[in-house]
């Protein structure tokens, strides 16, 4: 049986942390591990109440800082999960997600929210068409078939120890998937719903200047490794 992990980045999200950690440990035998990415609110207890084995504090704000601390604590993991701590995606499709890897059909699985559902109000017009944009662009510098760029996804932990990663921002996902594809990594999309987050306001969608910074981040990975070895 593989070794699951569970990384949940996490900057104030008092009100969705708990639910979710609780409901992340009900559907598979997983290590859930919170990464606090400096919050002010009750974010640390409430994961511990939720049941998080390791709530880890990384101080350098940025979702890829936060990220790779996750899988730094991680050690015993062979397969590592990531979680957006806002709620706005399911535990109760983790299993879907974790599929294609366990089956040996895949390397690399993203969730498509454009294959599934997203829920009225939960993506605004930009978000929407910078995921598109970025999404097709992806596809034609990398020969891919894509249909979206979010970040409920696992990945074999021998294929992402190889990809070097760098990117400390919004660009650490999009990172991940544009190195994998270059080494031949099997990329598969599964459906995913996506819904407004439960508490808070959202760091990226919930303003304009945040929507912007990700898509600047995420088009500026992409064209960055297309043209580098």
């Amino acid at each position: 049986m593989a070794n699951i992990a569970v990384i949940i980045p996490a900057l104030n999200e008092a009100g969705n942390i708990q639910r979710l950690v609780s409901e992340t440990l009900k559907t598979v035998p997983v290590h859930v591990i919170v990464v606090d990415n400096g919050s002010t609110d009750d974010t640390v207890a409430e994961a511990y109440a939720g049941g998080a084995h390791q709530v880890i504090h990384q101080p350098c704000q940025g979702y890829g800082h936060a990220c790779a601390a996750g899988v730094a604590a991680a050690q015993d993991a062979d397969i590592l999960a990531f979680l957006d701590g806002d709620y706005s995606f399911l535990p109760s499709e983790l299993p879907a997600i974790l599929a294609p890897i366990l089956n040996d059909e895949a390397d690399l699985v993203l969730g498509s929210r454009w294959l599934g559902h997203i829920a009225p109000g939960a993506m605004p017009p930009q978000q929407r068409f910078g995921n598109w944009l970025a999404a097709r662009l992806m596809n034609r510098l990398y020969g891919l078939s894509l249909t979206d760029l979010g970040p409920y996804r696992a990945i074999r932990r021998s294929l992402l120890a190889g990809l070097d990663m760098q990117e400390m921002t919004f660009g650490w996902p999009t990172e991940m998937m544009v190195k994998a594809a270059k080494q031949g990594a099997r990329l598969v999309e599964v459906p995913v719903s996506f819904h407004s987050r439960q508490a808070g306001r959202s760091k990226i969608s919930g303003t304009l200047r945040g929507t912007l910074l990700a898509a600047w981040y995420i088009l500026g990975v992409t064209l960055r490794y297309a043209f580098t070895q």
